[in-house]
């Protein structure tokens, strides 16, 4: 059977040879009309009893991009007819460009198997692992860091290290004020109702003043710089990660670790101390007001108890427990942050997982700082 005649432009003759469908092209493949001579010889495969197409070529030959198109969508058509395609006859450059439009059905991922409760625990053990190694890492080349910018070699901007500071300091005075205000008036509070019952009211500042300097202050301000800056650093640089910044930083050779990572960790370090002094300073001064204008304890009865309760070692140990917390809440919140994937809901999740695991990490220290402080009786 002939269905077409061939022509110097765009064409092809086809032909029955039993079951098989012999399609010969020749002619000029460099136009645009693929599409509308695919449709016309589909109907030549779609007739009932073939279950081959054979596809010839005559020369001279040009083609392009419009022959691929015409050939594709036969071969799409005879799919659906589950007929077979010998292709082996067109030249070699259109079969390999062919091989790259053919589309293969997705493999269904096979469900996954739970495992034995020993693979459990070990993929477990394996990504939390890998997760405090990262981790480690990180410390470690913050440390490097640290020591390369004391000798000058770090290239670390003054501008992003004074917006960091910034951004964790005197941005964080309202929310730390007022948390720590209303933790020194529950302590108040609470001190009284139980010392009152042994005549002891007064001793009320050596609760207030021990209980706030040693542990609220530096807990507290680290829960809230765990839910405000470091979920914010995770934030900013998983969205970095997202926009290929942080690539755009790689490929002009400059150090991830020295343009954003190292401000924010030392910003976040340094501001720490300063601001557990003053989460003290208003932790105790919420416990005063509270003893002092709704407990009737004279001013400066409250003083000179909470002078001789608190020492300056108390002090230097809470300076110390609030140093170690902005080390881990910035670390924390810097590896989630480059850890993120590339979509935008990455963003909230680095950001949320940051301020989890920041908290839950600072109460975890905490505990370790009161167990170090029982051993050596401090």
């Amino acid at each position: 059977m002939r269905h077409s005649q061939a022509s110097v432009a765009t064409g092809w003759q086809a032909r029955i040879d039993g079951g098989t469908a012999v399609l010969t092209i020749a002619g000029d493949w460099t136009g645009l009309d693929g599409i509308d001579q695919a449709e016309l010889a589909g109907k030549v495969i779609d007739r009932e009893g073939l279950h081959a197409l054979s596809l010839q070529v005559t020369e001279p030959m040009r083609w392009n991009s419009s022959l691929l198109v015409f050939v594709s969508m036969l071969q799409h058509r005879a799919a659906q007819r589950a007929m077979a395609v010998d292709e082996s006859a067109l030249p070699g450059a259109s079969r390999d460009l062919l091989q790259l439009l053919a589309v293969q059905p997705a493999a269904v991922a096979a469900p996954a198997r739970p495992g034995t409760l020993l693979e459990v625990l070990g993929r477990w053990a394996t990504r939390q692992g890998s997760q405090w190694g990262s981790a480690v890492s990180l410390l470690g080349e913050q440390i490097l860091g640290t020591l390369s910018w004391i000798r000058g070699r770090a290239r670390v901007r003054a501008i992003d290290l004074l917006i960091n500071v910034r951004d964790a300091g005197i941005a964080a005075l309202p929310m730390v004020a007022l948390v720590n205000l209303m933790v020194g008036g529950i302590l108040a509070f609470v001190g009284v109702v139980q010392l009152r019952r042994f005549g002891a009211s007064i001793y009320v500042a050596d609760l207030v003043g021990v209980g706030v300097v040693r542990e609220m202050a530096p807990l507290m301000l680290g829960i809230v710089m765990s839910g405000r800056t470091g979920s914010a650093y995770a934030a900013e640089l998983a969205s970095m990660q997202g926009s290929e910044q942080t690539d755009a930083l790689r490929a002009l050779g400059i150090p991830i670790r020295d343009y954003l990572v190292l401000p924010r960790v030392t910003a976040l370090c340094t501001m720490m101390p300063l601001l557990y002094l003053y989460a003290s300073a208003i932790g105790i001064g919420g416990g005063f007001a509270v003893a002092v204008t709704m407990l009737k304890i004279s001013p400066e009865a409250f003083i000179s108890q909470l002078r001789s309760a608190v020492s300056g070692a108390e002090f230097l140990f809470g300076l110390a427990k609030s140093t170690v917390f902005g080390a881990w809440i910035g670390i924390t919140g810097c590896r989630l942050g480059l850890a993120a994937g590339r979509s935008t809901t990455e963003v909230g999740h680095a950001a949320t997982q940051a301020a989890v695991l920041g908290i839950a990490g600072v109460i975890v220290l905490d505990a370790v700082f009161a167990a170090c402080a029982n051993v050596w009786g401090l």
